[in-house]
């Protein structure tokens, strides 16, 4: 596996750039910059094993700079990304015996040579871009948040990318855009890896791509109708076509917002053949015993929600089904993901093969109420029918979610956030959870 630290390729593509390009006023002028601060406490409690949960705190600090372009034709810019994170409290030792340990590191921070969470990580991100009119190149640190693709914001630090996309809005209403990713830096993690999927990435086998091409359009039919499609394609693992709507209804009374999706996903390269696969280009799910075709990537996924809006009021009512052999297939390093689903809870995504599951939420703004900044919500998974040995298997999440902003004072801006989870099933390999997260942001201007 190929493993790198994430500036290494990024600062080469300032070679790109024009001797002097930082000459010109719109490449200050224009220019932002901010610092993020975020303090991360995460408590899992593992419930069904005799096996250490999680436990660890820490303080990020995030440097973001964007610059403005250079006048011109085309105009010339530069982004950096510095992050630093810091322990504070992250015990256990993952070398030990799970019967020996109260509580498990490396969720939040990378690991010792000894098994023990680091003091501390760090990263930088650069990232080049050209504009032409209203079409805009990054070539660098990535963070993309697209239906084939989206990056995972859940610990200290954000996954980043590396690679090269292009976005174009030439035509009124229309927004085109096309990629190349390469690599992957974890949540928690200062090297960046090759790109891989659930099920090939693990034993002596485990196999990567350093391809992953996609492409799509957004479609803005009217202010109320989105329209989407996207591809997405790990060289070597799997090709994948969405299709998406997104239509918000004024009702006499309230508004209706609904949300409708399509994945149709099939096999590319070596995991279309036999050879291949017993290479370890193969994908988790369930094929039967002695099948021909198994871990071969097989699946469409199809999911519709429904959310009722009235006076700060939304209650929302889904449904997703997977039909296929293999699970969903999305780039998956196994330190977490964020598929595009209607299903994407705080622990659980409910994506095994075969797997149909409900979806029922309830949130509240109590701006409403006289209490601005203050928002609270529900959500409620329950997965069944998913594929397995023996017999079909369930699971189901309950998801509780509480966010304040200070409004005024010394402390203003100061985002707070309380995230309580339970996941039950009897999946294979599934392990009874709860889980805390409490988490405190705060962003300081500084251009």
């Amino acid at each position: 596996m190929h493993k790198r630290f994430t500036c290494g390729l990024t600062l080469s593509c300032l070679s790109l750039l024009p001797a002097g390009y930082a000459s010109s006023q719109g490449f200050f002028e224009d220019s932002k910059a901010s610092l993020n601060l975020r303090n991360f406490y995460i408590n899992q409690d593992v419930r069904n094993e005799d096996r250490g949960g999680v436990e660890e705190w820490g303080q990020a600090f995030v440097l973001d700079y964007k610059s403005g372009f250079t006048e011109g034709p085309v105009g010339f810019g530069l982004d950096l990304l510095g992050q630093y994170a810091l322990r504070l409290d992250a015990g256990g030792d993952a070398d030990k015996p799970i019967s020996e340990i109260d509580r498990r590191p490396g969720s939040v921070f990378p690991l010792e040579s000894n098994g023990k969470a680091r003091r501390n990580f760090s990263r930088l991100g650069v990232t080049a871009k050209l504009r032409f009119s209203k079409t805009v190149a990054h070539v660098g640190t990535l963070l993309p948040k697209l239906p084939v693709v989206s990056y995972s914001d859940g610990r200290l630090l954000p996954q980043t990318f590396e690679g090269a996309q292009v976005t174009s809005n030439e035509i009124k209403d229309l927004t085109l855009i096309a990629g190349k990713l390469e690599h992957s830096t974890d949540r928690n993690s200062s090297n960046s890896d090759s790109l891989s999927i659930a099920g090939a990435n693990s034993g002596s086998k485990a196999q990567f791509s350093n391809e992953f091409y996609y492409g799509g359009a957004d479609y803005k039919v009217n202010k109320d109708l989105l329209l989407q499609y996207y591809y997405g394609n790990l060289r070597d693992f799997y090709k994948q076509h969405f299709l998406g709507l997104v239509h918000n209804w004024a009702l006499p009374v309230g508004s209706l917002k609904t949300d409708l999706r399509y994945f149709d996903s099939d096999s590319d390269g070596e995991n279309s053949s036999a050879s291949g696969r017993a290479e370890g280009y193969v994908s988790s799910g369930y094929w039967g015993a002695g099948s021909s075709s198994q871990g071969e990537v097989d699946n469409r996924l199809w999911s519709a929600l429904f959310t009722y809006s009235l006076d700060g009021h939304a209650l929302s009512l889904g449904y997703q089904k997977i039909t296929g052999n293999s699970d969903f297939p999305h780039i998956n390093q196994g330190n977490g993901r964020v598929p595009y689903l209607i299903t994407n809870a705080q622990m659980g995504k409910f994506t095994s093969a075969g797997e149909n599951t409900w979806v029922a939420g309830y949130a509240y703004d109590f701006a409403k109420a006289g209490i601005p900044g203050l928002k609270a919500s529900l959500m409620y998974y329950s997965g069944d029918d998913i594929d397995a040995a023996g017999s079909d298997r369930r699971e189901w999440e309950r998801d509780m979610r509480v966010d304040y902003t200070v409004q005024s004072g010394l402390f203003k801006g100061v985002g707070l956030t309380w995230r309580n989870a339970m996941w039950r099933g009897n999946d294979v390999g599934q392990r009874d959870q709860d889980e805390n997260r409490l988490i405190v942001n705060y962003s300081i201007p500084l251009l």
